[in-house]
């Protein structure tokens, strides 16, 4: 999972949301999940993996990440009920294939 990655997070099942982008997914979900990292997603603890994309450069991930932020909350929501509609938390899946 060391490539370039954008990532949801959440509080639960249509939750506070929070869109980040990073090289390495596990490393970055697994501060979130230990409330490494003071800002928003500590103080709203959002801490469930919901939904991820992989990407070749940190370039096409960064680009990916803003277009995601303009999105309206519906639109986030579609994508992750998409390929997650039970909202599943997707850490245990990334954190056995690191």
């Amino acid at each position: 999972m060391k490539s370039p990655a954008i990532y949801l997070l959440a509080s639960a099942k249509n939750g506070t949301l929070y869109i980040g982008v990073t090289s390495n997914l596990i490393q970055r979900v697994w501060q979130h999940r230990q409330h490494l990292t003071d800002g928003f997603s500590d103080r709203y603890d959002v801490t469930r993996l919901v939904w991820y994309e992989l990407h070749d450069t940190m370039e096409s991930a960064i680009v990916r990440e803003k277009q995601l932020k303009k999105w309206n909350r519906e639109w986030k929501i579609r994508l992750i009920e998409r390929t997650n509609p039970d909202w599943r938390d997707l850490w245990q899946d990334i954190a056995s294939t690191g």
